[in-house]
């Protein structure tokens, strides 16, 4: 769980360094705010995401091994692209709310995802569901703060050097063949 709720706060994590960047100067409550909402938002759309397929589980259960390793795959292979994606990205402000919500929403459509394949993996109950949620959130809380204050550190040369969508992409694929062979195995 502990290898999930980094991978999902990799995302979290990258757009906290180019806030940092963006920022150029300490910010504790801009930070403290967007890190507040990362973490928020990637530990309810799980929920969102398990709620919603727990109502038909019955019907996916022969196929959900296959559900959970496609949606990780998926996602693993998109964070891996996007690590080593040239596209340049608009700048925004991260000192406003608006901007800080979608970006906290952007960043936790793959956490909508890892919520469906909970479903599908034998999380039946909110009581089992508790404890992953808050790993979630408060390592993407963590991660905000610490990814901030590394791009108000080092600028872009950090984001340069270490991709973490790569290393959050791998782990997630990796998950997902885990899964897949519990299962099939």
């Amino acid at each position: 769980m502990l290898f999930l709720s980094l991978a999902l706060a990799m995302d979290c994590f990258t757009i906290s360094i180019v806030c940092g960047v963006i920022l150029k100067e300490k910010d504790w409550k801009t930070i403290l705010k967007l890190s507040f909402f990362f973490g928020l938002f990637q530990a309810m759309m799980p929920l969102i995401g398990w709620l919603f397929t727990t109502w038909f589980a019955d019907y996916i259960r022969a196929v959900d091994h296959w559900i959970a390793f496609g949606l990780l795959a998926f996602i693993g292979a998109k964070m891996i692209k996007e690590a080593f994606s040239e596209e340049e990205h608009q700048c925004f402000d991260p000192q406003k709310f608006s901007t800080q919500i979608l970006l906290a929403v952007a960043t936790s459509i793959d956490a909508l995802a890892v919520g469906i394949s909970f479903a599908c993996t034998g999380y039946d109950s909110f009581g089992q569901m508790t404890l992953p949620l808050v790993m979630i959130g408060i390592t993407s809380f963590l991660a905000g703060i610490i990814g901030s204050n590394l791009g108000l550190k080092f600028g872009f040369s950090v984001a340069k050097r270490f991709k973490p969508e790569l290393f959050g992409g791998i782990i997630l694929i990796c998950i997902g063949l885990k899964i897949l062979a519990e299962h099939l195995l």
